[in-house]
């Protein structure tokens, strides 16, 4: 298990609050000393901001290409990994029109978008605007992997530590933890002879990591009057078989990840996480990004994995459909389909779901991704069955949607 990510959380302000990012910088260092002491390899640390959006106004939106890209500096400058501002807010509709160029003017700030909020519902014009924006980002280089630092939101709160949909809502600062722990779910499972016995190593080896984690977060609250918002247990995978989600659903007895069993393999390890007891943050469920994930990747390419199976997943447990590789030529039209359906989803089951799709230039559907970067495993692009939108659902109204009682 490690710590994926260090996460705090402030208003970086606009002008940018230096003295701000500097105190981040100290606090991210001298936590990443205590939980590497407390036996933990931390991968990053990362800030994220109160949205732009609120920052800039809708009178100076037009500026958000530079406030990335003076971020992106000053967390460099900092010794800070990656910084988020935040969502994209629908009573700004500008505001999602100026990601893909913030993103491309930037090499390590992160954007999401708002498509559907429990209070109010389904903004249809909100979810356009995010597959237009995935559309356009696909085009910042020739790999599409401008997607990688964007996502669409549907009911996700502020205050989760994993990135892109990671935001803050106050000017006190707070920090939580973003987890990689899918190792743990292949080990729960490994060498028992009853689910009943996997599902209890995984709960308790969650809360035994979380006493520890708690443990050494304690002295950090009070050096610097920080508080502590959490620990976001998602089983997130690295692309190796032992730490792959994949690979713990085809250890409890799923052939391959994809058929049938695997949804009741989802709601187990599900299960196990909602059983155990620590501090939550964010989504703790499971994430199942398909390219980082070396077992989820390989079903995907043998195509006993597609982008409805992990839809369905998502109703039982997740954060939605994670680094999924679409065809080029997918359209805006086409993923706003797709964005309905996880934005419907995620209201009626009262859950935050996210959206970070990545459509590759010039590959269509079956052809192979040739990425270089260490966190993913390289798969096929994978079909979307999706058709534009029509009558009612090709129009602007916001679509209230009551939560499964």
């Amino acid at each position: 298990m490690k710590i994926r990510s260090i996460t705090y959380f402030m208003n970086v302000g606009w002008p940018i609050r230096e003295e701000k990012i500097q105190e981040a910088g100290i606090f991210l260092s001298n936590a990443r000393s205590a939980f590497e002491a407390a036996g933990y390899e931390v991968q990053s640390t990362r800030i994220a901001s109160v949205p732009f959006t609120n920052l800039l106004g809708a009178d100076a939106i037009s500026l958000t290409p530079r406030f990335a890209q003076r971020l992106s500096n000053s967390i460099a400058a900092n010794g800070i990994d990656y910084a988020s501002l935040g969502p994209a807010l629908p009573d700004v509709p500008e505001s999602y029109e100026m990601i893909p160029d913030a993103i491309a003017a930037s090499k390590n700030v992160f954007f999401s978008g708002v498509m559907a909020t429990a209070q109010h519902g389904i903004y249809l014009p909100a979810m356009r605007a995010c597959a237009d924006i995935i559309v356009r980002n696909a085009t910042i280089s020739p790999d599409g992997f401008g997607n990688l630092r964007f996502a669409a939101l549907a009911n996700v709160l502020p205050g989760t530590p994993f990135f892109p949909a990671a935001y803050h809502e106050t000017d006190q600062p707070v920090f939580a933890l973003a987890i990689e722990a899918a190792n743990l779910a292949v080990e729960a499972f490994a060498n028992v002879k009853t689910v009943e016995d996997g599902r209890k190593n995984l709960t308790n080896e969650l809360e035994n990591h979380a006493r520890k984690l708690a443990y050494a977060a304690e002295p950090l609250k009070f050096r610097f009057s920080v508080r502590f918002g959490g620990i976001d247990f998602s089983l997130a995978p690295f692309p190796a078989d032992a730490r792959s989600l994949g690979t713990a659903f085809e250890t409890m007895g799923v052939s391959k990840i994809g058929l049938h069993g695997s949804l009741a393999a989802a709601c187990i390890l599900t299960d196990a996480i909602d059983r155990a007891d620590f501090l939550r943050a964010g989504f703790s469920g499971l994430m199942m990004p398909v390219l980082e994930d070396a077992v989820l990747a390989r079903r995907a390419a043998e195509k006993a994995l597609t982008v409805k199976d992990l839809l369905m997943y998502s109703a039982v447990c997740g954060s939605g459909l994670d680094t999924v590789p679409v065809p080029g030529d997918t359209s805006v039209e086409q993923i706003s389909a797709l964005l309905l359906d996880i934005s419907a989803l995620a209201l009626r089951q009262h859950k935050p779901l996210t959206a970070r799709i990545m459509p590759i230039p010039g590959k269509k559907a079956g052809d192979g991704t040739q990425f270089n970067f260490d966190y993913f495993a390289n798969s096929r692009v994978m079909a979307l069955e999706a058709e534009p939108l029509s009558r009612l659902f090709a129009g602007r109204e916001t679509i209230s949607i009551q939560p499964r009682k």
